[in-house]
């Protein structure tokens, strides 16, 4: 600890990184009902944290090694951080970055004149890249997160937290990919302020930090998602595991609707828009807010990133709401007749409608897709508990990945009633799938000409959200006796997927009629 300290003592980050200020969240602070600050590392020259890091590991490098060059691996904040540090002291540094990078983050790399090389569909196939090239040029490999010098770089936040803020914290709220971050504040507040809380957040779907302490030992994750891409790390490192086990008090994890309601968050006060990964120590200060009912505390969230790609806030603004428990989405079902509507609408009691898709149909019942505006989490139970006790059957969509990227926008259609029962001989299924595949050109066709050509296609949905995934889903008509065929093909294909064809929302708005 103490040689770790020392380190973030005689850091050297001011060439190229400033000192960011420490801003108090005014909406925030009355909102959460504590006294809430925010340190803005967006506000870096690269919008980033990570220039501190890189620049103190890159200024410790020898002539020789400068002048060989470096190289790196990385979705894009520390890439920056690489490129500029690499400028600054003259050497060239290459860049290996994920194909599914978004373009924001490549453009700002070329700028500053490093060599890109856009490799692998996510950060540990770059990063093995990136480890082999090293060793065939004799490049100096500039880590990420697990090397010391980087670790203590980050740390320098932690000394101007120390002399912005008027009394310590309760808690710090860091967002957690490869630890880097967490590590190097973590060293300093616990020599200096031993009883302030170390809080790390993931998303739900990038825990490798939350598995690992948990198990004792560093588990490597099978896949990652993809929205926090600045932190869709498998496997964290050994130092700051090793430092993480010793210093961080809790880890929380965060889904990404909460983490889009973090983002607006943040704007609200700042007229800032953080990036995805920027906005994990939000999301996780306000989750553990709410769940250890904390009040009139100083809290600290890092504000690490804004490298944000500009088409991704479409889906962000479409995802707050629901992050922040202030809209509900419902699949509701009402009788196919004059003035059920205005019925329905009444049991909204005031309510504002966010969405509302309809289509008269021949049956007995329509299905209506609803979103409505609710003003918290007690105001959702109420609306629920309303339609609990109503006439109308329902299901609670708000949480289901399925009726939200997709269904939302395809409510309406259904196979034509020659379908039901699929022929003579009730031979041939429908099933519903969504994958996730790498953002990149010819993923989608590369889909396509996989699929046996007697597979019928009868329901399909593709939006882009500017993000590095791709998402779609898919109804086929196969043979029954195909079905294990169609699983190897799923299993082969190397694409995250979910089967939806038992989902209730599905049955609802698109299932075949009854």
């Amino acid at each position: 600890m103490n040689d770790y300290f020392e380190k973030i003592l005689h850091a050297e980050v001011y060439e190229v990184a400033k000192k960011t200020p420490l801003e108090k969240a005014h909406n925030l602070s009355k909102t959460l009902k504590n006294e809430v600050f925010l340190k803005r590392e967006d506000l870096q020259d690269v919008f980033s944290f990570k220039i501190r890091g890189a620049y103190n590991k890159m200024s410790k490098l020898t002539k020789s090694q400068l002048a060989q060059g470096v190289i790196t691996s990385s979705a894009g904040n520390h890439a920056q951080g690489v490129a500029l540090s690499a400028l600054k002291l003259k050497s060239q540094a290459t860049i290996l970055m994920p194909i599914t990078t978004p373009l924001v983050k490549v453009n700002a790399v070329k700028n500053l004149k490093a060599k890109v090389i856009l490799f692998g569909d996510n950060y540990d196939e770059t990063y093995k890249e990136a480890i082999r090239i090293s060793q065939e040029r004799n490049l100096c490999f500039i880590h990420p997160f697990d090397d010391p010098d980087v670790i203590a770089g980050q740390g320098t936040i932690a000394i101007e937290l120390e002399q912005q803020i008027k009394d310590k914290p309760y808690a710090i709220y860091i967002a957690v990919g490869g630890g880097g971050l967490i590590s190097g504040i973590s060293l300093y507040i616990k020599k200096i302020w031993p009883d302030v809380k170390i809080i790390g957040v993931e998303p739900e779907d990038a825990d490798a930090m939350s598995k690992s302490l948990e198990a004792s030992k560093i588990i490597e994750l099978s896949s990652v998602g993809q929205f926090a891409d600045g932190v869709a790390v498998k496997k964290i490192g050994r130092n700051t595991f090793d430092i993480g086990r010793k210093y961080i008090d809790k880890m929380i994890r965060v889904n990404t609707d909460e983490i889009c309601a973090a983002i607006k968050d943040v704007f609200e006060d700042t007229r800032s828009i953080l990036e995805p990964a920027g906005a994990l120590s939000i999301a996780g200060m306000k989750k553990d807010i709410l769940i250890s009912n904390h009040s009139n505390k100083k809290m600290v969230a890092i504000a690490c990133g804004a490298n944000m790609n500009f088409e991704r806030l479409r889906f962000v603004a479409e995802r707050a709401e629901l992050g922040e428990c202030k809209e509900v989405m419902m699949a509701v079902e009402i009788p196919e007749c004059a003035g059920s509507l205005i019925d329905f609408c009444r049991l909204l009691n005031n309510r504002n409608l966010t969405e509302f898709s309809y289509r008269m149909s021949n049956s007995i019942n329509a299905q209506i897709f609803v979103g409505v505006q609710v003003y918290g989490l007690n105001d959702k139970k109420k609306l629920i508990d309303e339609f609990r006790k109503s006439q109308y059957s329902y299901i609670d969509i708000s949480d289901d990945e399925l009726s939200k990227d997709h269904l939302r926008h395809m409510v309406g259609g259904r196979l034509p009633k020659s379908f039901k029962g699929m022929d003579n001989n009730n031979n041939l299924v429908e099933l519903l799938y969504r994958f996730e595949f790498p953002e990149r050109p010819g993923a989608l066709i590369n889909f396509l000409n996989n699929m046996k050509s007697n597979w019928s296609i009868s329901v399909f949905h593709y939006r882009y959200y500017g993000a590095d995934v791709g998402k779609i889903v898919i109804g086929v008509l196969i043979k029954k006796s195909e079905i294990k065929e169609w699983n190897k093909f799923v299993e082969i294909l190397g694409y995250k997927f979910w089967d939806e064809t038992k989902n209730d929302t599905y049955k609802l708005f698109l299932g075949a009629p009854e």
